[in-house]
């Protein structure tokens, strides 16, 4: 069984032109028996030809170990064979030799014209010694026996070598296309199992940044609103005690309401898990489908039940008690959208608000929300923010995720999100979702 590249080069171990050391002591072994063979054979030959016996033998002896090279130049042995078949001998040097021409990856026709010659010369020879044969001993069977031994021998010297020649030779580029077949769905299942990973790795960092855009929604608005509502209560609490408990009121509402999101938000984790034992090996078709699972769950989850549009208002009214400006302005006709798109769009307005709170605290801010056809428009403008002194400013952190967040929420659901300053020093959060989604 012969192999190609890499398997090829690896499976060479024996000497010169053999692949390993069982084929070269067969071939050596092959060319011995022939060598005797035909040094037998030129004892005969030398002496019909009239020349000495050590030349009879000593050429016989070379074209009989012609056959160590049957498997690097089979053409070159079946030459040999067809030019020694006039001194007949050669018999086991002509069979090797058609069978492994036949068994090589040498086009059909180079094998038909070899093996064609190879049959002319055995026929032609085979002619003549039977015709001598029967002129020597006397015998007169009839004018078809000449020809019909020499075809017979013939046939019975060429056809069987080459027929297993052509059987062996087809079953082995056949065993070869298998494993080559192998070789490529191996190669193409590991390739998947990559994908697969690679999918699954995706599907981790997306469900990462979902997370982490969720945690800094619902964590983010409510403590902001916090921070300034304690940040009033510090300045009021001494010339205005009603309203230092009203702010000591709200702030404990808010964060009684972050504990429970943060809860809710938790236990959606917590039931998404599942026991995995340690040590235990995954098959390589789970990792397709938890790739796949884990790559849905996001969109899953974000159509779960979470704020909507309706609760816009609260929303708004929170940040006026806390002490902000805002004016809500709805255009067109209120309808009801996917969770997800609500969910999105509250979200947007929620952060922008946020922001409002963290960099233009005391600043007006205009919150527009346009119900269209085909989509729902959104915007949060602040202006600028006014001069505040120590005790009123909030100094609340930003941790530069806010925008981010918004962008890649609404990308998701194939909406356009912009953002920037404003002509007059303020700000803008602008953005649009498709309402199919």
């Amino acid at each position: 069984m012969t192999t190609t590249g890499e398997a090829h080069s690896a499976a060479v171990t024996g000497p010169w032109w053999w692949a390993r050391w069982r084929s070269a002591v067969l071939d050596v072994g092959l060319a011995v028996v022939s060598a005797v063979e035909c040094a037998a054979e030129g004892l005969r030959f030398a002496h019909n030809a009239g020349l000495p016996v050590p030349v009879g033998v000593i050429f016989g002896l070379l074209a009989g170990s012609v056959l160590v090279l049957r498997r690097r130049w089979p053409v070159a042995v079946v030459l040999v064979s067809v030019a020694i078949t006039p001194a007949q001998m050669g018999f086991l040097l002509g069979l090797v030799g058609l069978y492994t021409l036949a068994a090589s990856e040498l086009p059909r026709r180079i094998i038909g014209a070899l093996a064609g010659m190879s049959f002319a010369g055995t026929m032609i020879v085979g002619f003549v010694r039977a015709h001598q044969d029967m002129a020597g001993g006397g015998l007169t069977i009839g004018d078809w026996f000449v020809p019909f031994v020499a075809i017979t021998m013939s046939l019975g010297m060429t056809a069987p070598p080459v027929l297993l020649g052509l059987y062996v030779g087809a079953r082995r580029r056949l065993m070869e296309s298998l494993r080559e077949r192998a070789d490529s769905l191996e190669r193409e299942l590991q390739l998947l199992a990559e994908r697969a990973e690679e999918r699954a790795e995706w599907a981790r960092s997306e469900e990462r940044r979902r997370i982490a855009r969720e945690m800094h929604d619902v964590v983010a608005h409510r403590v902001s609103l916090m921070v300034v509502h304690a940040a009033a209560l510090q300045a009021v609490a001494r010339k205005d005690p009603e309203k230092a408990v009203k702010n000591a009121a709200l702030v404990g509402d808010m964060g009684r309401q972050a504990l429970t999101e943060l809860r809710e938000m938790l236990g959606v984790l917590r039931a998404g898990e599942s026991p995995v034992s340690v040590g235990e090996p995954v098959p390589l078709a789970g990792v397709g489908a938890a790739a796949a699972a884990a790559a849905s769950r996001a969109a899953v989850d974000e159509g779960a039940e979470g704020p909507s549009l309706a609760e816009l208002d609260e929303l708004v009214g929170q940040s006026r008690e806390a002490g902000m400006v805002v004016e809500l302005w709805v255009e067109g006709e209120s309808r009801v959208y996917a969770p997800v798109v609500e969910q999105t769009a509250y979200r947007v307005v929620q952060e922008a608000l946020t922001n409002v709170h963290k960099h233009a605290a005391g600043a007006k801010a205009r919150v527009r929300l346009a119900h269209r056809a085909a989509e729902i428009a959104m915007q949060v403008e602040n202006e600028p923010p006014p001069a505040l002194d120590s005790a009123s400013d909030a100094r609340l952190p930003s941790g530069g995720n806010g925008l981010v967040g918004m962008k890649e929420r609404v990308a998701a659901l194939g909406g356009v999100f912009v953002s920037g300053p404003t002509d007059a020093g303020g700000f803008r959060v602008s953005a649009v979702i498709p309402a199919g989604r």
